[in-house]
């Protein structure tokens, strides 16, 4: 497991392979949402299905958001007690993308400290259909997740829940070197 995660102020950030909907030993688990909060591919759509209709009721009032903000609400079907749902920014479409993807990444786990959470569980946000680089997304993830740790007392476990073998192993490696990088 030492590869797969570090901990730095108290925080551990792993990465693995594996389902998002499937983390029952997380509060909370983030939607790679569209802007209409509703199903669609990918992320949203495993996280729509797996959930159950009464997730798509509950989004209804809580959309549109835009790209960077971050919404919550129950689990429903999800072995999870919250979803959080957060907007990245279409690649070369939704600018600045790095400042966008990052506030995605900050907002969502601030919003799961603000709810008194320990722990949250992300999927690589934009990197899918929305077409970011996954190794710079990356950079972006953990050093917007280093810079937030000194403000989090509630949140103390943050997991990468990546979709394919070479994702998880290549978050794990950028994921060494920021942490080692930040000294």
């Amino acid at each position: 497991m030492s590869d797969q995660c570090k901990t730095k102020n108290g925080i551990q950030i792993e990465c693995i392979q594996g389902d998002i909907t499937k983390q029952p030993d997380l509060d909370a688990v983030v939607n790679a949402a569209n802007a209409q909060l509703m199903s669609g591919g990918g992320v949203a759509g495993a996280i729509h299905r797996a959930a159950g209709p009464e997730l798509a009721r509950a989004c209804e009032p809580l959309a549109p958001i835009r790209p960077g903000q971050a919404v919550i609400t129950e689990g429903f079907g999800l072995p999870n007690a919250h979803i959080i749902h957060c907007l990245g920014p279409v690649y070369g479409v939704d600018e600045p993308s790095d400042a966008l993807l990052a506030d995605c990444y900050r907002n969502g786990v601030q919003l799961a400290e603000k709810q008194g959470l320990s722990s949250i569980g992300f999927p690589a946000m934009s990197t899918g259909a929305f077409g970011y680089p996954m190794e710079p997304a990356a950079r972006i993830a953990f050093s917007t997740l280093l810079a937030e740790a000194a403000s989090l007392f509630s949140v103390k476990r943050i997991r990468f829940v990546l979709f394919s073998n070479r994702d998880a192993e290549l978050h794990q490696r950028v994921l060494a070197e920021v942490v080692d990088g930040a000294g």
